[in-house]
């Protein structure tokens, strides 16, 4: 949905104290008031005036409001559905339950490294019924997919009878979703949080700590051979 813009903008009001480029001073001012204020609440002028340019240099950049939260939501899920074929081939001779937990534990990095917690603003009600939610909703439903998918393969049989893959993957997704929350809460999100999640997920397909064990330590040594995710190119 983002449409790049390479203008040069007009002249700023106030000098920029950060060599990031202009763009990415912009997303990271919208994320802060988006998640602070509210999407609705927020004006593009208030947008403008926090990154400390004219309210018509913004529109050298971006569209508009909804093409601003658009990239931001985008960002918190893209890194993770980028990953997605990248785990399952570095996962091809594991444990499907090792498979399950790099998943998990990749999703945890990305909200967990998103600048702002911007993960937050899938949980707004302005931002949901928002036109820019849509694009969001689709590359979303993409993970979920994967999440079911996987972890179809790793359940115990009782789980995997009684919840179909799409909802499965819901479920796992909302559980590693917490990450956004603990952020909120002032929470740090080091190793031992993530893999608390991340087995967590595990444990709700049913599976005994007793594989559990083993799949994270696969895990966590594949998580090296993961590339870094081309939305952060």
């Amino acid at each position: 949905m983002s449409i790049r813009r390479t203008h040069p903008g007009r002249p700023r009001l106030v000098p920029s104290n950060t060599a990031a480029p202009p763009r990415e001073q912009v997303l990271h001012a919208a994320a802060q008031l988006f998640v602070t204020k509210g999407f609705a609440a927020t004006s593009t002028r208030e947008i403008a005036d926090k990154v400390g340019i004219r309210q018509a240099s913004l529109y050298y950049h971006f569209t508009g409001k909804d093409e601003i939260l658009a990239e931001l939501l985008e960002r918190s899920v893209r890194p993770t559905v980028d990953r997605v074929d990248q785990i399952e081939q570095l996962t091809a001779s594991a444990s499907p339950e090792a498979a399950l937990y790099l998943l998990a534990l990749v999703d945890i990095h990305t909200l967990a490294e998103a600048p702002d917690n911007i993960g937050m603003l899938a949980t707004h009600p302005d931002v949901t019924s928002s036109e820019a939610f849509d694009a969001f909703r689709s590359i979303r439903a993409e993970l979920a997919d994967a999440y079911g998918r996987i972890a179809t393969r790793a359940t115990a049989p009782g789980v995997a009878t009684a919840a179909e893959p799409g909802h499965l993957g819901e479920m796992l997704m909302h559980l590693v979703e917490v990450t956004t929350t603990l952020r909120s809460s002032g929470v740090p999100i080091d190793d031992a949080t993530a893999a608390v999640i991340a087995s967590t997920c595990l444990r709700a397909c049913g599976i005994p700590d007793s594989r559990i064990t083993p799949a994270a330590s696969s895990a966590t040594t594949l998580m090296g051979g993961l590339t870094t995710s081309r939305s952060g190119d």
